[in-house]
Formats: structure tokens, sequence, C-alpha cells
């Protein structure tokens, strides 16, 4: 593994779109100062999933921030109908009392939870999770177009990329542009990287 290379890697956080759903309204304004305060662009906000959705599938943002109780469509709803179209990363917010809605959003197809009340330092971690798994899972979609040979090579490439951070100390973004760097170079497909890393760390 000594040809690891991980020079170049970079914050590119700044500037991504953002669509904030949230219906109420001191809550998302809250929210969006936040976000424009951190470098992000908020291109579109909404008081409901519905509305949501429709901004998500005109704007087409970097990732999507959706409260789970909306009026009229509600959130988790409105995650699963952009996860279906493959549209954007969802980050779901959720109160300490819907805990037990945080598996349903996961089902839906979101790509991480913040807890409310919102707090920055919880969102934008959140958010830069969210867009990096979205990215991993088209780039695995990309390669393989079975379902059930998809999951098997997905579980593979996160068993590499553990392995990966846990002997390289890199994080779960740079293992996997590792991962995906290499199998262009060398021409092979990601779960065949992620096989040769497994197979190398492992004995």
């Amino acid at each position: 593994m000594a040809d690891i290379d991980v020079d170049g890697m970079v914050d590119d956080s700044k500037g991504r779109t953002v669509v904030v759903a949230e219906d109420e309204a001191l809550i998302r304004l809250d929210i969006v100062e936040s976000l424009r305060g951190a470098g992000y662009d908020v291109v579109g906000e909404a008081a409901s999933g519905q509305e949501a959705v429709d901004l998500v599938k005109e704007l087409v943002p970097d990732v999507v921030v959706m409260d789970v109780k909306m009026p009229g469509k509600d959130g988790i709803t409105a995650a699963k109908e952009i996860a279906e179209e493959n549209l954007a990363p969802v980050v779901m917010l959720t109160a300490f009392s819907q805990q037990n809605l945080v598996e349903k959003a996961a089902d839906a197809g979101a790509m991480a939870y913040v807890v409310k009340p919102f707090v920055p330092e919880k969102l934008f971690p959140a958010l830069e999770v969210a867009i990096s798994r979205f990215d991993q899972m088209n780039a695995l979609r990309d390669e393989v177009s079975d379902m059930k040979a998809r999951f098997e090579a997905r579980k593979r490439v996160d068993r590499a990329k553990g392995l990966l951070m846990e002997n390289m100390g890199l994080t779960e973004s740079e293992a996997f542009r590792w991962i995906q760097k290499t199998s262009m170079d060398r021409r092979l497909t990601m779960q065949e990287v992620a096989d040769a890393v497994i197979e190398q760390v492992q004995g």
C-alpha cells in the first residue's frame, strides 16, 4: 500500500448549492443564514415537502436540507421521491422525539441526518458526508448496473475504505477517492481494487 497518493485533497465545500426545506420560517431563516455565512449558496427555500421536490427538480442542487415534519407531503416522502430520481443527496432534520423516524429516513434514501435544535457545527459536516456518499453511490451505480452486484460491490468498497482509513489514516472521502482513482489509472473496477486492498491488508 506504499504507493497510495493522497496529495491534492482539497476542501471543496464552498459554493455548493443547497435547497432548504423547513416549514418553520424562523428556523429556515437561521439555517439559510448559517449556510450562507459558511460559504454555501442557498438557491431555494421550501415550506412544504411538495415545494421541496419541485424546487429540487428545477434547480438540481448539490444537497438538500429537509425537515422530517412538514405540511402536506412530509419530509420522508419528499426525500424518497428525490432519492428515487437520483436528483440530490438529502440531509434530514429530526427532533429528539422523532428518533424513531431516522431509520425510515435512511430507508427513504436520506444520506445523513441532524438532530434539532439546529447547530451549524453539526449540520455542515453532515452536508459534506451526504454529498460524498451520494457521489460514491453514483460512481458505483455507473460501474455496476445489476442491483445485487451493486450491493455486493458497495460492501466490498466499504470494507476496503475502512481498511485504508485504519491503516493509512485517510478520511472516508479520501479513501473512496483513492479507490476510484486507482480503478481508473489501472483500468480495473472499483470492486477489483477493493478486493486487492482487502487481500493485501488482511493477507
